[in-house]
């Protein structure tokens, strides 16, 4: 689990006493990825991107090193006792589940102690081709072993229920960390060891791909790189089509050919309780599953609750005479307190992992704390319905995070149902071979939690991504169409934004923008709908019309494509659709810096007093005319203030409001209501120091951390008590019109908390933040530390009874005014 400290200290040893990162080669406009920052001209730039790419790849090579070492490890003691009168295992058994892992072990050490070299003594005319080009010529070992893959699992799982002792070796190896931490090992399991060269047999053609992004063309390296990728793209696409049947097919005990299709975990309803079911999707039926509670040391098992053959399963919605069950709903503020004490528990994990190296009791307990609540919060954030029925039986329903997933299994079961199928019935034996044969051929190993992933993955990016949807081609006929955006976030996806309507065209032209806030995402997801407007269409489930997914796509949100100051073009293909967009990130750490405006006569960038000053007024004339419009027609509005406005409207506004435009009122009166939403948050996020002032933050910080009740509410009423008079009257004119908001949570699904979280940190963060001075390296640290505690601090002023400006200012006389 410490592979990610084992990465970084690789790189450290790489790349140490190199000038590289010398701050006069540096520009710092553009960063490329976390901790580094790229190079001046493009070529320079490139080829040390492409030694740390390099490097990167040289570092979880390393790892992968030790865990076929590890492999090895118990090879030589098993054959020597192989020809004992009491063996462990026969010679014909270690061959079979160690076959080929020798020769992969002697080709990937090669290969490392021939790159190493080139990396120490790197320079612009080293060349590295010809050692991926002889790794790619020597592929042909992986065909053997993934022929045996099967036979090797097989194998080992019917030794280990035979013979106790190498049951305790294979679930017990010890793998070495790097060589500058030999004294750290971590123990995996013999089953999981074996996985990793099918998984491995990947992470060459991906590294070839970025060799090649930042290798120029006239450089001796790149042919040779090139022809490497060509090597390796056909021996994966001549292993491929073998790799999956092999993993996911069963043989029933009448002969049948099952294959495993799809599997996942989904939140199923049942007796009116959420539940955390593994969902089977096979080519002739449809099985619910839950993992058995099993005893240290044991194998895990399924238990099979129900299945469905898929030529009795339908997708009916309820008739009118029939009621939806009751489903537990916990309340968005739980739901979003959870999401905080789960990055809080993330950063504890980074520190604890700095402070120890290796694992301790410490990090074990953050490990377990963090992975209660993130299934906790898997189990109860679902609210999509997906409705499944048994033509003779009952109905079963399923709770998604998202219409993406929802469609993904709608489409895999209706494509399979479009074969000749024959309904199944399967005996109590026939079920439980079936059951038990879905321990080895899951796809879908652990539930998307953190604690679940190792810690070489990426972590994701926190910060805005900026995405232009453009437009869509390939509709047969025309439609209403129109886009929603997801990211994923905590394990789920989460729709982020939606385009407006283009109404009766094949082509749409959305050329619509939007800033999306991202929390540790790695993916982004664009469905196509046409917009149903016939209300006899009716979801019974959630009694909403039901819009037709024409198309839907995913991408990557690779932070060395996206981190830059260039917009990314791409393209999502989708069932013949092709739908354009563009994106660019920018972290949370630049997002968040407050820059005063040039302009002084506008309103955006420019001090509040300053402008109040001008305009005669006790609030900003923006401040009173967003407020105004959002409580005319948007109170109603779900995702109010959550929901991204377009950003090309959001800054036609802004420029309207700095030019005190004669026509804003009908320009308010006609734009989208999320657009005049997402002004006024930018109204607050722009201001030069925040709302709640850059002096009192330290303030605001200790007195939301008090215990005693009393002691806190002298001081946080003391706090507002010392604001200027324009912030005072401005927050407190906010404060009263977001309780109205929430006021309308049932309809809009706008909680206190929600509306804390969405404008705490605009109306706090400071223009120089705290965190900055400590360096503070991980975006996760600044959200759950600092965003924390700016949330509970406009929390507490919303949960508070009213707050009248002439009574605090009435109070003011016994109370003294230092902070």
């Amino acid at each position: 689990m410490e592979e990610e400290d084992e990465v970084i200290g690789f790189l450290d040893r790489v790349l140490e006493d190199e000038d590289i990162f010398e701050s006069g080669d540096l520009d710092l406009e553009s960063p490329l990825i976390p901790g580094h920052r790229p190079f001046k001209g493009d070529i320079e730039k490139g080829l040390e991107m492409k030694k740390l790419v390099l490097s990167g790849f040289l570092a979880s090579e390393e790892i992968y090193i030790n865990q076929l070492d590890a492999l090895r490890v118990p090879m030589k003691p098993l054959k020597a006792t192989a020809t004992t009168s009491q063996p462990v295992l026969t010679i014909q058994q270690i061959e079979t589940i160690f076959y080929k892992i020798q020769d992969i072990f002697e080709i990937h050490k090669e290969f490392y102690d021939d790159l190493f070299p080139h990396i120490q003594q790197w320079d612009d005319k080293v060349t590295v081709g010809h050692l991926f080009q002889k790794l790619a010529s020597q592929l042909g070992v992986y065909k053997a072993f993934i022929d045996n893959y099967k036979v090797a699992v097989e194998t080992a799982e019917k030794c280990s229920q035979a013979n106790s002792q190498f049951q305790k070796i294979s679930e017990d190896l010890k793998v070495k960390g790097p060589k500058d931490s030999k004294d750290h090992t971590s123990s995996v399991t013999m089953e999981a060891l074996l996985y990793k060269p099918i998984d491995r047999v990947t992470r060459s053609t991906l590294v070839l791909h970025d060799l090649l992004k930042h290798t120029p063309k006239d450089h001796p390296d790149f042919p040779l790189l090139q022809d490497a990728l060509r090597i390796s793209q056909t021996f994966l696409s001549s292993i491929n089509e073998e790799i999956d049947p092999r993993r996911t097919a069963v043989t029933t005990p009448k002969g049948e050919a099952r294959q495993l299709v799809k599997d996942g975990f989904l939140v199923e309803v049942s007796e009116g309780s959420r539940k955390l079911r593994h969902v089977f999707l096979f080519t002739d039926l449809l099985l619910c599953a839950k993992m058995k509670k099993t005893a240290v040391g044991k194998h895990q098992q399924y238990d099979c609750k129900w299945y469905i053959p898929l030529a009795d399963l339908t997708f009916q919605t309820l008739d009118d005479s029939d009621s939806c069950p009751h489903v537990q709903t916990m309340p968005e503020h739980e739901i979003e307190e959870m999401k905080t004490k789960i990055s809080a528990i993330k950063s504890e994990i980074q520190k604890e992992k700095k402070a120890v190296k290796g694992q301790s009791r410490a990090l074990d307990r953050l490990r377990k704390k963090m992975n209660e609540q993130e299934s906790c919060l898997l189990l109860h954030s679902p609210t999509i319905p997906f409705r499944i029925h048994n033509k003779h039986g009952k109905s079963y329903l399923f709770l998604l995070s998202s219409d993406y997933e929802r469609s993904e299994w709608r489409e895999a079961i209706q494509k399979l149902q479009k074969k000749d199928l024959q309904a199944c019935v399967l005996s109590s034996v026939e079920l439980q071979v079936l059951t038990g044969s879905c321990f080895k051929l899951r796809t879908v190993h652990n539930i998307p939690v953190t604690s679940n992933k190792d810690d070489e993955e990426i972590p994701g990016l926190y910060g805005f991504l900026h995405v232009i949807v453009r437009s869509a081609k390939g509709f047969k006929e025309s439609a209403n169409l129109y886009c929603t955006l997801e990211v994923d976030s905590f394990g789920y996806f989460v729709s982020k934004a939606k385009t407006r309507v283009f109404r009766d065209t094949t082509e749409p032209q959305w050329n619509e923008e939007f800033e999306i806030e991202l929390e540790g995402s790695q993916c982004l997801r664009i469905l196509c709908y046409e917009k149903c407007y016939d209300k006899s269409k009716l979801n019974k489930d959630d009694n909403e019309i039901v819009d037709k997914i024409m198309g839907k796509g995913q991408v990557q949100l690779d932070p060395q494509t996206v981190q830059s100051k260039n917009w990314h073009m791409d393209v999502i293909e989708m069932n013949g659709i092709k739908v354009e967009f563009s994106m660019k990130f920018t972290s949370r750490d630049l997002s968040l810096k407050r820059t005063p405006s040039k302009k002084q006569s506008g309103v955006f960038g420019v001090k509040i007093s300053v402008v109040t000053k001008r305009e005669r007024s006790k609030v900003p004339y923006i401040v009173r005319q967003c407020i105004e419009e959002v409580e005319k027609r948007g109170i109603d509005e779900v995702g109010i203030y959550r929901i991204s406005g377009v950003a090309t409207d959001i800054q036609a506004l802004k420029a309207a409001f700095d030019a005190n435009t004669k026509d804003i009122l009908v320009m308010l009166s006609d734009m989208d209501i999320n657009a005049i939403a997402g002004t006024l948050k930018l109204y607050f996020r722009e201001l030069p120091e925040p709302l709640l002032t850059d002096r009192l933050y330290p303030a605001f910080m200790e007195g939301i951390a008090l215990s005693d009740p009393a002691a806190k509410e002298n001081c946080m009423m003391h706090l507002l008590r010392s604001l200027p008079d324009p912030n005072l009257i401005t927050f407190l004119s906010l404060l009263e019109h977001l309780k109205r908001v929430a006021e309308k949570e049932p309809i809009n699904k706008m909680s206190l908390h929600n509306l804390a979280t969405v404008f705490g940190p605009t109306l706090l963060r400071p223009s120089e933040s705290e965190s900055s001075k400590g360096h503070v390296t991980l975006a996760s640290d600044i959200w759950s530390h600092d965003v924390m505690a700016q949330v509970q601090v406009l929390l507490y002023y919303l949960q508070h009874p009213p707050i009248s400006f002439t009574e605090l200012k009435r109070n003011t006389l016994y109370f003294s005014t230092d902070v």
